[in-house]
């Protein structure tokens, strides 16, 4: 299209509307709903804080008041007279000029764009621009005379020496223009609205240099740019929140720029506006409002003096500056340059309206509204167009606006529509780009589609949906259906037959059929019950736990005699780190099954265990459905861990619906909601690991045949620590070739004063860090140059260096992505800052990415490292446990030693302190007790009463004890919560003690259940407290007597070297073997005489 014949047409049509002259400045009134149209638009756009009703209030400028028409210095208003009768007065007035029946046009719109300033006589100038030496005129007479064919203009002063400075972000005006600017300093809110009033709707506009800063006031005058615009304001509008009691928020106003100006002085510096509170604003609106009507000396102020007509703004707290006019120097519009810019210029927007549609429209509705004259003919006006339509940097286009000279602006305007073009041919291939992708995706789906029909049409291939059912056919063939499943799996086949692809129901339908056709109905791994094969597998796995690994070779000899292991669900209970879950994993192995691990901690949900209904979106069926989807076979070992920390939610309880899929007796016909088919999990070997017993549900917990898996003994953890932790860490840490070696002696050490856990998880992490410490430590002492970094290369040579792949990889080996890095630690900057990048950022934008493996570095082998008791400290830091024997030298009367369980499956000697003092005969504990241990610290008190004229601490049976004291029982490591029966023995020596003033000896340690009478009942977790023991040098242990064929069979004996066990029915005979050779143990035999010899 010809878009320049367009826009000289709708040029020269707009001119032949209207009756101004080439002479006068800024838009014709006959653009008014052009201009107040775009005024709109730009209003609209402007950020408001909440919801807000906008009424317009614009200048008038048919109905000034007869002072407009004169000088400001000139006061008409008659002494004596009402201020509303002078306003009528000239209300009259205006009316007689506006209603002249000559004129033949209605009055303008009150939005008008400003055509002129108020009106003046033929025989004087602009009132409130001149400067010239004139007296001022007499004011004329009420009814003026008028033309008799058209409407008297207004003229904008030309010479407007001090105005007000009114500060642009972010773009500057260009001459010709319209600018909506937002405006919230109240104070200049409050002069604009003023200016209006008076008819002096004149400012200046200048650019801010600050691109990130935003404000009404100038406080410095370098703060903006020199160079601005002498503008009119065409019409404000007032934004309020709505609300009647509330402030005006901020104006919008639309400014028209006639003219470039220069700063030449700031006159009046403004400040930042203070928040008053509304109570004293609204009381201050009244004076100010006063202070307009009848005109008073401005006040005192330093600086530059002000002129008398914005003398009035000398109350206001805005900026005024004294301005200069900036003329553009003449010039020859035939000039050969100056024509070759004009086309150029003309042939670049041409390009641009061609690419961008709404650049387009933007130029054709500038030119209508400029119907005085073509834009095109005049080069510094076609200079500013340019400019004012493009989206440049706001330096750039303030050098347009500071150029004077008309060949020089032309350039650089050339050079910011340029870029625009540029811009605007980088968007246009962006969606050519995206358009041929889409028109291509067509094309190909289009020919797809007719290739499928001439196909069948041709009995060449048929279409997706028989190509699937044949597939499901040819799945159900290799299966083992039983014949419930084959009749469901035909009926949901015919169903899916007769459905359209598109149905939602086909989809659920072949989602069934996958799933149903993915079970491996009757297929099976074949199995291997070899002894010797099993216990080649779990040594070389485990160590030690031999009661596990004869109960697991117990329960594969029966299943090589019946042929099957069905019926069977294990449950392997021990603390945390002993090798639970690789137990599973090692009997998998053993009985060459496939493996499937899941973990039901802290599931809530039954719909995990037996499926979601098919009717739901996303449904699948439940997890032991997935795992023999997983493996392939319908006789794999699960393992199913953390089985005693099973929650229960509001969607079922999981514990209950694990019954069917456990219990032998249900399994065989597994009903998984999903499938709603029976499925046979008879096949399948359950394995469950849990901590403890006690929160396992009773009806779960008797379907299973528990195995319990203790810790280990501090030989076996060192035996792991060397077979199995110590050469796995040091692969794992580079060091597999290197000499680098973990003296036994700092193992022992590692795990008695650093590791006391049952299990060996601790002591795994422990050994970990002595290997990664040992590789820093080899790296740091060789440098860089024992280990350099290889150098990256480019994605060529990347390439080319990776000869193994095949040659389609291998061009993909390396490529570059986009620099993501963490953001600097630094306070957050505002949002409208622009982020700062150095100039190594901004070269580095990419960051190269590979596919090339790194080949592991050789340590070298003149490095020799070895780990000893005395450098231990420099790799795993202090010894967490400092001493095993709180009393090491005797006691006190009233101390006694005790033997715990830990919670964190170790043991630990712990002393028992009890102290009298005078009282009401209470009893209080201390040391973070629970409920049975202090039921058992009541139990031996009450025992001790009982029986203390036999214990000696009474003279005669009738004498009371512990009438006037309190006793206080304190266990130390009050951090560390004891809770148990098993201190009952400890803490009635310790009364005993206590009130028979007999010191008990540190080498003795006891642990057991008392009763009321004085039995003592059998505890559990021998094990780790006679480790414990043993640890800590106790010679002699005082246990129950039910536990001795316990402590025989299940204390390893390297344990029970140098301990001397007693075993014990009764608290007579603990008390006779605590006291031994004491003199209150002589009385003893006659008045606590021993039931057996």
């Amino acid at each position: 299209m010809n878009i320049l014949g367009s826009i000289r047409a709708a040029t020269a049509s707009s001119a032949r509307s209207c009756s101004r002259h080439l002479y006068e400045p800024g838009p014709s009134r006959w653009a008014a709903p052009v201009a107040l149209s775009r005024a709109a638009i730009h209003a609209s756009r402007a950020p408001v804080a909440s919801r807000r009703s906008f009424y317009s209030s614009v200048v008038t400028d048919c109905a000034p008041t007869s002072a407009v028409r004169h000088p400001r210095w000139v006061n008409s208003a008659k002494p004596g007279t009402p201020r509303d009768q002078q306003s009528n007065d000239q209300a009259d007035k205006n009316d007689v000029r506006l209603d002249n029946p000559e004129d033949n046009q209605s009055t303008p719109p009150a939005s008008a764009p400003p055509s002129s300033a108020p009106p003046s006589s033929s025989s004087s100038s602009s009132g409130d621009g001149s400067d010239e030496g004139d007296p001022p005129s007499p004011p004329p007479p009420d009814h003026p005379p008028q033309s008799g064919t058209s409407i008297s203009k207004q003229s904008v002063p030309e010479n407007y020496p001090q105005v007000l400075a009114l500060p642009i972000a972010r773009r500057p005006l260009f001459p010709g223009f319209y600018k909506a600017v937002v405006i919230r300093n109240p104070e200049v809110v409050s002069a604009i609205k003023e200016m209006m009033r008076r008819g002096q709707p004149y400012l200046g506009a200048f650019l801010l240099k600050d691109e990130n800063s935003d404000s009404d006031i100038i406080t410095d005058i370098n703060s903006v740019h020199p160079v601005g615009v002498f503008a009119q304001i065409t019409s404000v509008f007032t934004a309020s929140s709505g609300k009647e009691d509330e402030k005006e928020e901020g104006l919008t106003a639309v400014l028209y720029p006639h003219r470039r100006i220069r700063i030449t002085e700031l006159v009046k510096g403004g400040q930042t506006a203070k928040v008053e509170p509304a109570e004293e604003a609204k009381s201050e609106v009244a004076p100010a409002e006063s202070e307009v009507q009848l005109p008073t000396p401005p006040p005192e102020r330093q600086g530059p003096p002000m002129t008398m007509q914005t003398s009035f703004l000398e109350k206001y707290n805005v900026s005024v500056v004294n301005v200069e006019n900036l003329a553009t120097q003449p010039y020859n519009k035939d000039d050969q340059h100056i024509r070759a810019f004009m086309s150029e210029i003309v042939s670049v927007f041409k390009d641009i309206a061609q690419l961008n549609p709404l650049f387009r429209d933007q130029i054709a509705n500038f030119s209508i509204n400029q119907v005085a004259s073509n834009v095109f003919d005049e080069p510094d006006k076609l200079a500013d167009f340019a400019a004012a339509v493009s989206t440049g940097e706001p330096q750039e286009l303030q050098d347009v606006l500071e150029s004077l000279i008309v060949k020089d602006r032309l350039s650089k305007a050339l050079l910011v529509l340029k870029k625009e073009l540029i811009n605007a041919q980088l968007q246009s291939k962006l969606a050519r780009d995206v358009d041929s992708k889409i028109a291509k995706r067509q094309r190909e789906y289009y020919l797809m589609e007719q290739l499928k029909n001439i196909k069948k049409e041709l009995g060449m291939e048929s279409d997706g949906k028989d190509k699937l059912i044949e597939k499901f056919k040819e799945r159900a063939a290799a299966l083992k259906m039983p014949e419930a499943v084959r009749k469901v799996f035909d009926e949901e086949l015919n169903k899916l037959m007769h459905l359209e692809p598109a149905a939602s129901e086909a989809n659920v339908t072949r989602n069934y059929l996958e799933w149903l056709t993915q079970i491996p109905w009757g297929r099976h791994s074949p199995e291997n019950y070899s002894i010797s094969h099993a216990q080649k597998v779990l040594d070389d796995d485990h160590y030690g736990l031999k009661d596990v690994k004869d109960r697991i070779l117990e329960f594969l000899a029966v299943g090589k005699l019946r042929g099957t292991v069905e019926g069977k669900i294990i449950c392997l209970v021990g603390p945390p780190g002993v090798g639970k879950t690789s137990i599973g994993k090692s009997i998998a192995r053993a009985l060459n099954r496939q493996f499937f691990r899941f973990s039901v901690g802290g599931l809530t949900d039954v719909a995990e265990i037996k499926g979601h209904r098919r009717t739901y979106v996303g449904a699948l069926p439940g997890k032991i459905i997935q795992a023999l989807r997983r493996v392939g076979t319908e006789n794999p070992l699960v393992l199913i861990d953390e089985v005693d920390k099973i929650g229960r939610g509001h969607n079922g309880d999981p514990a209950s619906a694990l019954l069917e899929m456990l219990d032998p007796e249900q399994n065989t016909a597994f009903l998984d909601h999903y499938m709603d088919v029976p499925v046979d999990l008879s096949r399948v070997l359950f394995v469950c690991t849990a901590n403890m017993l006690d929160t396992i549900p009773a009806p779960l917990l008797d379907r299973m045949e528990v195995l319990e898996v203790s810790g280990y003994v501090s030989e076996e953890k060192a035996q792991i620590a060397s077979k199995y932790l110590g050469p796995q860490a040091k692969e794992a840490a580079g060091l597999k070739d290197a000499d680098v070696q973990l003296d036994p002696a700092a193992v022992d050490v590692l795990i008695k004063y650093y590791c006391r856990e049952s299990g060996v998880r601790n002591l795994k992490k422990h050994i970990e860090k002595i290997y990664r410490k040992a590789a820093l430590k080899i790296v740091q002492d060789l440098g860089e140059e024992a280990f350099p970094e290889p150098t990256p290369a480019p994605a060529a040579e990347a390439t080319s260096a990776d000869t193994k792949k095949p040659e389609d990889d291998s061009a993909k080996a390396a490529s570059t992505v986009e620099k993501q890095d963490a953001p600097p630690d630094t306070p957050g900057a505002p949002e409208t800052s622009t982020p700062h990048t150095t100039a190594e950022e901004k070269e580095e934008k990419d960051r190269v990415v590979t596919t090339v493996e790194r080949k592991p570095m050789k340590v070298p082998e003149t490095v020799h490292v070895k780990i000893s008791p005395e450098n231990l400290k420099d790799y795993v830091g202090p010894p967490v446990y400092h001493k095993d024997r709180l009393y090491v030298h005797p006691p006190p009367a009233g101390v006694s030693t005790g033997l715990g369980y830990l919670g964190n499956g170790s043991g630990a000697v712990m002393p028992i302190e009890a102290l009298s003092m005078p009282g009401k005969g209470n009893l209080q504990l201390t040391g973070k007790l629970g409920e049975v241990i202090r039921e058992s610290a009541q139990i031996a008190l009450s025992w001790v009463k009982g029986h203390a004229y036999e214990l000696g601490i009474t003279k005669t049976p009738e004498e009371l004890f512990l009438t006037d004291k309190d006793i206080h029982v304190h266990m130390p490591e009050g951090s560390i919560g004891k809770e148990g029966p098993s201190a009952g023995t400890a803490l009635l020596s310790a009364f005993v003690s206590l009130f028979t003033k007999t010191k008990i000896s540190p080498d003795i340690a006891m642990t057991g259940e008392i009763s009321l009478v004085g039995m003592v009942l059998p505890v559990g977790g021998l094990k780790e407290k006679i480790l414990a023991a043993h640890r800590a040098g106790i010679k002699t242990i005082i246990a129950p007597a039910d536990n001795r064929t316990d402590i025989e069979e299940n204390v390893p004996e390297s344990v029970k070297t140098g301990i001397r066990f007693v075993y014990v029915e009764d608290v007579k005979e603990v008390l006779h073997e605590v006291f031994r050779n004491e003199p209150v143990a002589e009385r003893w035999k006659d008045t606590l005489p021993l039931d057996r010899p």
